[in-house]
């Protein structure tokens, strides 16, 4: 079985690395399974790519389509265009598309012209907000893919209530716990740590990239000025993505408090995350992350596609609510955050799971 992985993005990175080591032993006890890794480009950072790749040992791509950044549709376009000819040159019998970003579902829609089965790893979220660009690369996805490769029971009920097969689904748990498990000894520790005198649950980890939240400067400087407010107390650790460093530096905040940082590679920034007071982010991934390690979580969003984090986790809702903001730092700053524990079968052997899944697909 010939499988093509395609990778876009930095959350793409850490799901894949647990795969292609699950790959590579089932290959060693006999198994005719071979992958061909296809990294489109779509992030092109170094240090929100290269950088993941050497950190958490995954072979460099044999191929990168250097899409690079442009808009929805350009990216979605040039993203087809080059996977086409990819799979032109290198056909395969299956091709795996890993989360919700616009290379799962570009790379989706030509592999499913081309009459290939589609297999997609993390299948089934949803926020319900058709405002993320992620929910509709979720929604096309799903529609087109052949095996559905489940985090959660959440997501095996979404599925089934779109008619999905039930023989098509795989609750097999969820791959980026598989690789937070497996480097936790790893963490670095950044030098932002020794230059701040940063101490272990005495600073706070914020991140920002959605749309919804940077692209308003006006909104953004609301919204980061009561988070330093509330968390004066503490040093506030902002690794900024690069859609939002021109607008922060157009704005001109000046808090004693906000400390701006260049992204940082996977060991280094769950380091931060392991040993942070609390967290506030947009991130869906990041609310997994915490919800393992057990770090109190703020999501500056009005819906998830990750209920799961919140329900049993350490992660709660607030959206850009001044008021549920507030509430929030009332709870974290009185010590009374609740204690979460881990989804089932976020135990470090998803990858394992999938793989044995696909081969005996293939062998059926």
């Amino acid at each position: 079985m010939n499988i093509t992985i395609v990778a876009g993005a930095r959350p793409n990175f850490m799901k894949i690395a647990p795969i292609i080591e699950a790959i590579a032993i089932k290959k060693k006890q006999g198994s005719t399974i071979n992958f061909r890794l296809v990294h489109t480009g779509q992030h092109y950072d170094k240090s929100l790519s290269d950088t993941f790749f050497k950190e958490l040992n995954i072979p460099f791509p044999d191929t990168n389509l250097e899409v690079k950044s442009g808009t929805q549709a350009e990216q979605t376009a040039a993203i087809m265009i080059g996977f086409e000819k990819e799979l032109a040159q290198n056909p395969c019998d299956l091709v795996m598309v890993v989360g919700d970003v616009t290379s799962t579902m570009a790379c989706t829609i030509v592999a499913k012209k081309a009459g290939i089965k589609v297999a997609h790893i993390e299948a089934g979220i949803r926020s319900g907000d058709l405002n993320m660009p992620e929910e509709i690369n979720r929604i096309v996805t799903d529609s087109l893919t052949d095996y559905f490769f489940t985090t959660s029971t959440y997501a095996n009920n979404n599925l089934e209530r779109l008619g999905v097969s039930k023989s098509n689904i795989f609750f097999v748990g969820n791959v980026m716990i598989d690789t937070l498990l497996k480097n936790k000894k790893r963490f670095i520790k950044p030098s932002i740590w020794d230059e701040l005198g940063l101490e272990q649950k005495k600073y706070i980890v914020l991140t920002l990239h959605r749309p919804s939240n940077v692209d308003d400067a006006q909104q953004l400087k609301s919204l980061i000025t009561q988070i330093v407010t509330l968390g004066k107390a503490y040093p506030i650790i902002f690794p900024v993505h690069p859609r939002t460093k021109k607008i922060l530096e157009d704005l001109d905040l000046d808090f004693e408090n906000l400390h701006y940082i260049e992204p940082l590679g996977y060991l280094g920034f769950n380091y931060l995350v392991k040993n942070a007071f609390a967290i506030l982010t947009d991130s869906g991934g990041i609310t997994e992350e915490t919800t393992v390690m057990n770090v109190p979580c703020i999501t500056l969003r009005d819906s998830t596609e990750r209920p799961e984090t919140c329900e049993i986790g350490t992660n709660v809702l607030v959206g850009t609510n001044p008021d549920k903001i507030s509430d929030a730092f009332k709870i974290l700053l009185s010590g009374k955050w609740k204690q979460g524990t881990s989804p089932e079968l976020w135990d470090g052997k998803s990858a394992e799971r999938i793989i044995n899944h696909l081969v005996e697909i293939h062998q059926s």
